[in-house]
């Protein structure tokens, strides 16, 4: 078992940062890799980035890619999610999620932060 505890999330005006974390506890040893996805009302849970627990590789989805920017810090088994230029579009509940193996699903989530983007 992993839990996973999202924080950061806000309300911000158009053009402005967060950055959103997420702390591992449990089974974390065994865990491959971090993600964040985020699901806006009305729409399909979508996924935004990853990055392996080893050695730090990173994945962003296009419409992460510039303006996201995924980190970990292991020994205190926290992911982040650095978030700038950020856009009314942007607004959804951002999730982070824990897989234990490459090319495998995320098993575990979050509850879940809200950003929240005005313009």
């Amino acid at each position: 078992q992993v839990q996973l505890v999202e924080s950061g999330g806000g309300l911000v005006q158009a053009g402005g940062s967060l950055r959103l974390s997420c702390a591992a506890s449990g089974r974390t040893f065994s865990t491959y890799a971090m993600g964040w996805f985020r699901q806006a009302p009305g729409k399909e849970r979508e996924f935004l980035a990853q990055i392996t627990w080893g050695l730090g590789s990173t994945y962003y989805a296009g419409s992460a890619k510039g303006r996201f920017t995924i980190s970990r810090d292991n020994p205190k088994n926290t992911v982040y999610l650095q978030m700038n230029s950020l856009k009314p579009e942007d607004t959804a509940v951002y999730y982070c999620a824990a897989k234990f193996k490459a090319g495998g699903a995320y098993e575990y989530w979050g509850q879940g932060t809200q950003v929240t983007v005005s313009s």
